[in-house]
């Protein structure tokens, strides 16, 4: 196994850059997760740390060597892709041996008829079918090894397609939305068969999609891509806990963070729609800011205080043990979400007022460049927003 390392790492099209200097380092046995929308470049990060791409400028290093110019096939990488990529006419022991065959044997034992009578042949082939046969019982597919593809379930496949790329002991596994074809059940299930088997191996996974569910619940870490630049990395509770930009707060959870408009005055104090906060700006700046708080921060009441937000209900959407409350409210462009249980807003009526309060320091800050705010400690004696 090995570690992956990406030094100031560009890629360009003409005049359009996908890449914006990226810095990396993916610890050796490290599950990492590149997230991020559609085009924000992580599969192109994925391609080139494989060597399907050349990047514009910059390094990549595998286990501490330079591979800028090596091969693919040279890298001693396994990639999984979205489309599995299965031979349809070769059985799944026959998909699994593809890869040994290609790296164990020569131009004349992989030939046919004449391969036959090559001396050392067959005692290649019996490892071969052993290492095969090793995999799929790791993977539970034994029963499958004589079917082909077009005989198996996406899950299946999936196994598959992971056999192949596990068979061949690679130094990393490179993955490229494998779930993404997956109905949304076995979605869930792949996650957690996906994560076992890395503990199990003990392998580096540099793995790569759009949905932050995988990220989440998968990674030892997540790295958050837009628009090819990297805006964070850490451990998954940490991003989503302390997002440093404002396009991370709003990506990472569902529903997303709530973005309400405030404004800081010369001390620090922050005001978000006509309330005081309880937390303030370390350093003093005023201007305006952008408060960021998550559904599950927010509570509804009863009735209205003077520490309460409030706002239109437009939308209940129910989801069996959790509610989801959409809100208007004056002076937000986009409707507040908040999260409560079926039990705490039985009383809210659609098209009725809402009110709620916020958390005591829950709220992230952040300023007009997008980027996080730090914050005082509580003041118990100003209002709690």
């Amino acid at each position: 196994m090995a570690g992956i390392t990406l030094r100031q790492v560009t890629k360009k099209y003409g005049t359009l850059s996908v890449l914006n200097g990226i810095d990396l380092d993916i610890a050796d046995g490290e599950f990492l997760t590149l997230v991020g929308p559609s085009g924000c470049g992580k599969s192109t990060t994925l391609r080139i740390i494989a060597g399907l791409e050349a990047q514009s400028t910059g390094d990549v290093k595998i286990d501490d060597r330079l591979v800028n110019d090596v091969r693919p096939s040279q890298r001693d990488l396994a990639m999984v892709f979205q489309s599995y990529a299965l031979y349809p006419h070769l059985t799944v022991q026959q998909n699994l041996m593809t890869p040994l065959r290609m790296r164990d044997l020569n131009f004349w034992e992989r030939l046919p008829l004449l391969g036959f009578l090559v001396p050392g042949r067959r005692a290649k082939m019996a490892q071969i079918e052993e290492d095969a046969r090793k995999v799929a019982e790791a993977l539970k597919i034994v029963p499958l090894l004589g079917r082909k593809p077009g005989q198996l379930s996406g899950g299946q496949r999936q196994r598959v397609a992971l056999g192949r790329a596990m068979v061949r002991n690679p130094a990393a596994f490179l993955m490229d939305e494998p779930l993404s074809n997956l109905d949304a059940s076995l979605r869930v299930h792949m996650r957690a068969e996906l994560s076992e088997l890395h503990r199990d191996l003990g392998a580096t996974f540099v793995y790569v999609t759009h949905d932050q569910a995988e990220a989440l619940t998968m990674s030892d870490r997540m790295a958050v891509m837009m628009d090819g630049d990297l805006l964070q990395l850490g451990p998954p509770d940490e991003v989503y806990e302390d997002p440093q930009d404002i396009r991370v707060a709003e990506f990472i959870g569902s529903p997303k963070m709530n973005i309400l408009p405030g404004e800081s005055d010369a001390n620090g104090t922050i005001t978000c729609l006509g309330l005081t906060l309880d937390e303030g700006l370390a350093t003093p700046q005023p201007g305006k800011v952008s408060v960021g708080l998550r559904p599950e921060h927010l509570h509804v009441q009863p009735r209205e205080t003077a520490e309460c937000f409030s706002g239109r209900l437009t939308y209940k959407e129910n989801l069996g043990s959790d509610l989801f409350l959409h809100l208007e409210m004056a002076g937000v462009e986009n409707k507040a979400v908040i999260r409560a249980k079926p039990h705490e807003v039985d009383f809210a009526a659609v098209g009725e007022t809402v009110w709620f309060k916020a958390e005591s320091g829950r709220m992230r800050v952040f300023g007009t460049d997008g980027k996080r705010v730090a914050l005082t400690a509580p003041d118990t004696k100003r209002k709690v927003g």
